[in-house]
């Protein structure tokens, strides 16, 4: 039997301080925008959901380096159908993760702090992974992947795959990998590395770029996260 069209776009639940400036991260809008454009266009079901039911944006993802007009219209109209879900976000515990043949995690910064310990989240995309169906990040949103674990070996599902996600050299261009290092979270390489991935990264931190390894589809940056829903959606169509 085939896994259920239906996807649950995780969303960070952390909004809080992090920039050196004192301002705070959380949702980074597009990179939850864009997959769920083009998940509702390939005809899948959405949910959204945090582990709290909870959100914030990230205040440095409303901006023109990373929409488009197409995006703010978006933004600006809370009652787009991406803003009236976002409005009615889920708690993940509250939500049956048999129901789901795709989990997209979405980011931000955010995820550094909530994602590995997202119990709800995790369940979900653990039973994705069991039942056969696509696990997909963008970004930061691969920091929950360590902690997906596949059943049948103990291991997290990214053990042996070839993985993406923010780069080392992103965070020190956009100076906050001593804050990252000064809050003890881990960067998205070192949590990869660790789980047994190998870490791939394109030749800018900033470049498009996306990576399908068997049911794991992950993507770099913002650029990225049209691209890796596209992925996984193919990655899903093959199942």
């Amino acid at each position: 039997m085939s896994p259920p069209k239906r996807a649950l776009l995780a969303i960070t639940s952390y909004h809080g301080p992090f920039y050196p400036n004192g301002d705070p991260t959380g949702l980074f809008y597009t990179e939850a925008l864009h997959p769920y454009n083009v998940l509702k266009a390939a005809g899948f079901q959405v949910d959204l959901a945090s582990e709290t039911g909870q959100y914030g944006i990230d205040p440095h993802s409303i901006d023109k380096t990373f929409m488009s007009d197409d995006d703010f219209a978006v933004y600006n109209d809370k009652s787009s159908e991406f803003n009236q879900k976002l409005s009615q976000l889920h708690k993940a515990s509250d939500l049956n993760p048999d129901d789901y043949g795709l989990f997209f995690a979405s980011a931000g910064h955010a995820t550094l702090f909530d994602y590995p310990t997202a119990k709800g989240l995790i369940a979900i995309a653990e039973s994705v992974w069991a039942r056969g169906g696509i696990v997909s990040a963008v970004c930061h949103g691969p920091a929950i992947l360590p902690h997906v674990i596949d059943k049948q070996t103990g291991k997290s599902v990214i053990d042996g795959k070839q993985v993406t996600g923010f780069t080392n050299k992103g965070e020190e261009q956009m100076n906050l990998m001593d804050k990252i290092r000064e809050l003890k979270l881990v960067p998205i390489s070192d949590g990869a590395e660790k789980a047994g991935a190998t870490f791939k990264e394109p030749a800018g931190p900033f470049d498009d770029f996306s990576i399908v390894d068997g049911r794991i589809v992950t993507g770099t940056n913002p650029a990225s996260a049209h691209s890796t829903a596209v992925k996984a959606v193919e990655a899903f169509q093959k199942l």
